[in-house]
């Protein structure tokens, strides 16, 4: 059987369509991302092309035919259908496009299709052993290359530089990619949460904010620090203990069995009394896999009920345009009375 069988039987549907790369991989083992994959109580098929037959081959149980010119995947789905005698399809209504789901209904002849909305993401909030050791691995990877940038950060280099080393050092630890663009912050930039780097240089005074993350066997690590270049003023040093306690509070709570809207307003309630609630307008944190953000979220309005082998970010901020921001995140595995933090990097206040 495989992760998607029950979702045949609850949503009552003969067969389901996967298009999403993330789930692809998770549901399959395969991690070209290129292709498609049917399955239905009978089959479990790996749609995909010559670049990646031998690959998917080797990594997944499912039966892998290849598309080509000849024989299209269109084509591979109709055969698919025949054979299961298949009406009713689901399909992946959250990440398919548009103009793809207008492709497949003129040229399947279904009776119906049935929007699957978050039901398969949904098969990947609670990590297994072996997925939670992967995110282990590769956020002690940006711990190292956290502790190597530390040595290199000097007033005079530009935001870039400072990205390119970074991901320089996840590299050299052992990284085989990155969980997204990352973000190096600094001075006023910091006040962005998702800033660009720019070329920007590093001055003495500066906030500077990074956050990171790379890929370990295909699972995503994330975290942030913010230090100073040179020596904190008082307005800098205040927000930084706003920002840490806030965090330490959250972290302090996050356990299975809170919902994700109540580990988020520990954090902001104890950001908002300090007088900055209006400079943090994101929320606490999100799920991290095969994918940066997943879900639940640490959010104001997520209802979800954390579980066990969930993961989650805690990253409060503040950002206060003009002057710059703070940031602190860990990720960590929820457990039954509290949680495992993946990261171990100094949070204390660090003057370069």
């Amino acid at each position: 059987m495989t992760k998607t069988d029950n979702l045949l039987k609850e949503k009552d549907i003969d067969a389901l369509l996967i298009t999403d790369p993330y789930n692809m991989r998770y549901i399959s083992g395969f991690r070209g991302g290129e292709g498609v994959l049917y399955i239905s109580v009978n089959q479990h098929v790996l749609i995909t092309d010559s670049r990646y037959t031998e690959a998917a081959a080797g990594e997944s149980d499912f039966t892998v035919a290849e598309e080509n010119r000849e024989h299209k995947r269109i084509d591979i789905l109709k055969e698919c259908i025949e054979r299961d005698h298949a009406k009713i399809l689901g399909y992946e209504d959250c990440s398919m496009l548009c103009s793809e789901f207008f492709k497949y209904n003129q040229e399947l002849d279904m009776e119906g299709w049935v929007p699957m909305g978050q039901s398969v993401n949904n098969l990947r909030q609670i990590k297994t052993p072996e997925e939670l050791e992967y995110l282990r691995k590769a956020e002690s990877i940006g711990d190292a290359a956290f502790t190597a940038i530390l040595n290199f950060l000097k007033p005079g280099l530009t935001e870039l530089e400072v990205a390119a080393r970074l991901e320089y050092e996840m590299k050299q630890h052992g990284a085989e990619g990155f969980s997204f663009d990352s973000i190096i912050a600094s001075g006023v930039n910091s006040s962005m949460p998702h800033a660009i780097p720019s070329e920007k240089k590093l001055e003495a005074g500066d906030f500077v904010t990074m956050d990171f993350g790379c890929l370990y066997k295909g699972y995503c690590s994330d975290m942030t620090r913010t230090v100073v270049i040179g020596k904190a003023d008082e307005k800098q040093k205040e927000i930084y203990d706003v920002v840490l306690r806030s965090q330490a509070a959250a972290l302090g709570v996050i356990r299975a069995g809170l919902k994700g809207c109540e580990v988020d307003k520990v954090a902001r309630d104890l950001i908002t009394e300090a007088g900055y609630g209006k400079c943090f307008g994101h929320g606490l944190g999100h799920s991290v896999g095969l994918f940066i953000h997943e879900e639940p979220r640490l959010s104001v309005a997520d209802q979800t009920v954390l579980q066990a082998n969930m993961i989650e970010t805690v990253e409060p901020g503040i950002y206060v345009p003009g002057f710059g921001g703070v940031r602190i995140e860990d990720m960590v595995i929820v457990t039954e009375d509290g949680c495992d933090n993946l990261t171990h990097s100094p949070k204390q206040l660090i003057e370069l």
